[in-house]
């Protein structure tokens, strides 16, 4: 059994920063990837940003630049760092956890979302 809790988020003014972080607890081996994905009402989810357990690190275009994400893995934890924030990223932000299963399956497990606000 996996628990996936989020903490971050908020009211910001454009251009401002803003941290989201992740926890992972319960029966966990390993980790493989970790990332943050969002959500407006009408779209589909996106993947903003990623990060293997070697440390390896992926951005949507729309953020590059400005988001970082980070992970530590003796406390099973990812961090998204988000700077220069703007409207366009408001959003629900989701962390994601890829936790095979003991026999080696990947299981996506995902937390249960925090709202990013970013006025002009």
């Amino acid at each position: 059994q996996v628990h996936v809790q989020e903490s971050g988020g908020g009211f910001v003014q454009a251009g401002e920063s803003l941290g989201l972080s992740c926890r992972a607890s319960g029966t966990i081996q390993t980790i493989n990837s970790m990332a943050y994905y969002r959500e407006v009402p009408g779209k589909q989810r996106e993947l903003v940003a990623a990060i293997s357990r070697s440390g390896a690190t992926t951005y949507a275009d729309s953020v590059k630049g400005r988001f970082a994400i980070s992970r530590d893995n003796a406390k099973n934890t990812v961090q998204l760092q988000m700077n220069s924030l703007r409207p366009e990223d408001t959003a629900v932000y989701y962390c994601y956890f890829n936790i095979p299963t003991p026999l080696g399956i990947p299981n996506g497990n995902w937390g249960q979302g925090t709202q990013v606000t970013v006025s002009a």
